[in-house]
């Protein structure tokens, strides 16, 4: 299933790059340049998230978030604005947004904040080839548990993304073998993109600090190849 991104943005070379990023990976997008234009965007799209600009012709992103939110109590909404001080934050998310992003900003911020709130509203994330009949998976002191998206460590749980779930499980799946960048790209995201790698080294990181001080485990980047989980 992809997910549906309704992007309000009157910017027209942002709005390309930022389209065409999300569509690299695998989102579904309709940019809409007015603002006037978003609720009958929304009404025939009825996206999975919305991303708007605050200085849009025709209405402003404050008033747009408060009539999606009327319309669509469960949909997320992130706002990407040149607008950076903290009464134009806190109006932001007053007017019914749940995350902001000040411009300039990057792709790799963007797509984890998306993530985390598709995670957050319960809509289930682009599908993966890598989905097994094995749910919970246990290696040195660590538990990894696919259903609820959690990982026990030594130090405690610690709640993964979808798809920081799917890249570790593609890991143990290939435990103290070379996981390659290629294939973990392809069943993960769907295809192979600068985009989608970038995200995908975001993802390890994060992996990587929950599992660096855990005693028998150890996360190996082979330069060019992939990675190796050793446990």
């Amino acid at each position: 299933m992809s997910i549906k991104v309704l992007y309000a943005e009157d910017e027209p070379f942002l709005a390309r790059i930022v389209a065409d990023g999300l569509k690299s990976s695998g989102y579904i997008v309709e940019v809409i340049a007015d603002g006037g234009h978003v609720m009958d965007a929304h009404a025939s799209m009825r996206p999975d998230i919305c991303i708007l600009d605050i200085m849009l012709p025709s209405k402003d992103g404050y008033t747009l978030a408060k009539e999606l939110r009327r319309a669509q109590a469960d949909l997320p909404i992130i706002f990407l604005s040149a607008k950076a001080l903290t009464a134009d934050v806190v109006e932001g998310f007053k007017s019914g947004g749940n995350d902001y992003l000040k411009k300039p900003f990057s792709m790799d911020e963007l797509l984890v904040r998306m993530e985390a709130l598709l995670q957050r509203f319960k809509t289930p994330v682009i599908s993966s080839d890598a989905a097994e009949s094995v749910k919970v998976y246990t290696f040195a002191n660590c538990r990894l548990d696919t259903v609820q998206q959690r990982l026990k460590t030594s130090a405690g749980e610690h709640p993964l993304s979808y798809k920081e779930c799917a890249l570790l499980q593609l890991m143990l799946l290939k435990k103290n073998d070379v996981l390659e960048r290629q294939e973990a790209l392809l069943k993960i995201w769907g295809e192979e993109s600068y985009y989608n790698t970038r995200s995908m080294d975001v993802f390890m990181t994060h992996i990587r600090k929950i599992l660096k001080d855990e005693p028998g485990v150890q996360i190996m980047n082979l330069r060019g190849v992939g990675f190796k989980l050793v446990c």
